[in-house]
């Protein structure tokens, strides 16, 4: 006789604007589920443990570690990654400030870190770029770009609100 607790069960999730009505097993991390069912592979597989914020991810305007969030903490919820935050074919600002600031060596941690100062600018707590560093710190680099990526994060936070 099957065990229902791990029957796949149904799960209505909206991910970029986009909606998806799909079956999964109720272990199902939203990490997995966005790079190995929906082929969004810009969110990155680092730690795996909720230390490094490679995988961070805005759900409803929150920043959160997609590696420890069940997909199914996502029901009807809005979830956007680093592919969502451009705009047609215009890059965030986030984006154009981490490439005008060479905020990224081998760019593995810059997708969480980019979609973290996204959620960061949501928050709106950051005002200095001591508060940035410390709003940022979940947010792990090993190459060492932060002063790179503090520079650009505050260069955005500035000019918010100007064209």
């Amino acid at each position: 006789m099957p065990d229902a607790a791990f029957d796949p069960v149904p799960l209505r999730i909206s991910v970029n604007g986009k909606r998806h009505n799909l079956q999964v097993e109720p272990w199902t991390v939203l990490l997995d589920l966005l790079r190995e069912r929906l082929g969004l592979t810009g969110t990155k597989k680092g730690c795996d443990h909720g230390q490094c914020g490679a995988c961070t991810v805005l759900i409803d305007g929150r920043r959160v570690n997609s590696c420890l969030t069940l997909a199914l903490a996502a029901e009807n919820a809005e979830v956007t990654t680093i592919e969502g935050l451009a705009a047609n074919d215009s890059l965030h600002a986030l984006q154009r400030a981490f490439i005008a600031h060479d905020a990224f060596q081998c760019g593995y941690c810059t997708p969480g870190q980019i979609v973290s100062a996204a959620g960061l600018m949501i928050e709106d707590h950051a005002r200095t770029r001591a508060e940035v560093r410390e709003l940022m710190s979940g947010n792990l680099c090993r190459c060492g770009a932060y002063s790179n990526i503090v520079d650009a994060v505050v260069e955005v936070l500035e000019n918010r609100g100007r064209p």
